[in-house]
C-alpha cells in the first residue's frame, strides 16, 4: 500500500522526550514529507503543537488539536466545537465537592485556579503558560464571550479522581467523553468528536485506507483501528497494542521513526 497521509499522536508516541522530537525523527519526517502529508494529532493546544511543526518542517500542514475538537490549517479554523458553559458549571460544582481542580482550554488560552506541581509539569511538557484565575471568574467571562472549553483537565489525587470519575460519567456521560490520562488526571472532551473524525475532515483525494497512524493511548484506539495502517508504540497501553496492525519500538527509542525507516520507502 502507498500511503498518502501520516498521522501521529505526540505525547508518548512521536515525542522522544517529554517535550521534543529527536533528530532521528526529524530526519525521517524530512525524508518523507514531500511524498506524504504529515499531520500532528494531539490533545494539546495549538501553541503546544506549532513549535513541533516547525522542528519537523511541516508548518504548512493542518494540525488536529484537543483530540479533534479544534482543527486548524495555519490560521484558518476548519472545525471547532466546545463544551458548553452549562456543562462546565455542572463539572465545576462536582469538582469542587471532591476538591479536584479544573484546567480549562479554549483555542490557545489555558486557565488554572492556582499553581501546582502538575501545572509546572504541563508548562514544561507543552511549552505553554497558563492564566492563573479563579475558575468561577473564568466561567463567567466565557459565558459573556459565548465560548466554552475545547478541553478540560481535572487534576486531583488518585482517590479524588477515582471518586469523581463515576459521578461525572453517570451525570454527563451521554454528551461528554471522560478518560484517565493517569491516576491523578481526567481529560474531558465533547463526545461528538475524535481524532478519527478530524482525520476524516481533512481527507481530500485520499481515503482512510491510505492513512498510516501512530498512537499509544486510549484516545488513539479509534484512529488506529480505522486507518489503513494503525501502529502502536511498545510503551502504549495493552488495549492499544491489541488492536494495532503493528507494534513498533518505544517512543524513547524513536519507535515512529524506526517504523517509517523500515516500511515507508520513497
Amino acid at each position: 500500500m502507498t500511503y498518502k497521509i501520516l498521522c501521529s499522536d505526540l505525547d508518548g508516541t512521536l515525542l522522544t522526550t517529554k517535550n521534543d522530537v529527536s533528530d532521528v525523527t526529524i530526519k525521517e519526517i524530512n525524508r518523507i514529507k514531500n511524498h506524504l502529508k504529515v499531520i500532528l494529532v494531539s490533545a494539546r493546544m495549538p501553541k503546544s503543537m506549532r513549535y513541533l511543526q516547525e522542528r519537523l518542517g511541516i508548518e504548512n500542514l493542518p494540525i488536529i488539536c484537543y483530540n479533534g475538537a479544534l482543527v486548524l490549517d495555519n490560521d484558518k479554523q476548519l472545525f471547532s466545537t466546545f463544551i458548553s458553559c452549562k456543562e462546565l458549571q455542572t463539572i465545576h460544582k462536582i469538582a469542587e465537592e471532591h476538591t479536584v481542580k479544573m484546567g480549562l482550554y479554549y483555542m490557545d488560552e489555558w486557565y488554572v485556579p492556582e499553581d501546582s506541581e502538575r501545572v509546572q509539569k504541563e508548562i514544561y511538557h507543552t511549552k505553554a503558560e497558563p492564566i492563573f484565575e479563579d475558575t468561577k471568574i473564568t466561567l463567567v467571562n466565557w459565558e459573556k464571550r459565548g465560548v466554552g472549553a475545547h478541553k478540560i483537565m481535572l487534576m486531583g489525587t488518585k482517590q479524588t479522581t477515582d471518586a469523581i470519575f463515576s459521578v461525572l460519567t453517570s451525570t454527563l456521560g451521554e454528551s461528554l467523553h471522560f478518560y484517565r490520562s493517569n491516576d491523578t488526571l481526567i481529560e474531558v472532551a465533547p463526545k461528538t468528536i475524535s481524532k478519527l473524525s478530524a482525520i476524516e475532515l481533512l481527507l481530500q483525494n485520499e481515503t482512510l485506507e491510505e492513512v498510516i497512524a501512530f498512537g499509544d493511548n486510549y484516545n488513539d484506539i479509534e484512529m488506529l483501528t480505522h486507518v489503513g495502517c494503525g501502529v502502536a508504540v511498545e510503551n502504549g497501553r495493552t488495549e492499544v497494542k491489541a488492536i494495532a496492525k503493528h507494534v513498533t519500538l518505544k517512543n524513547t527509542e524513536n519507535g515512529v521513526a524506526h517504523f517509517i525507516k523500515q516500511n515507508i520507502l520513497i
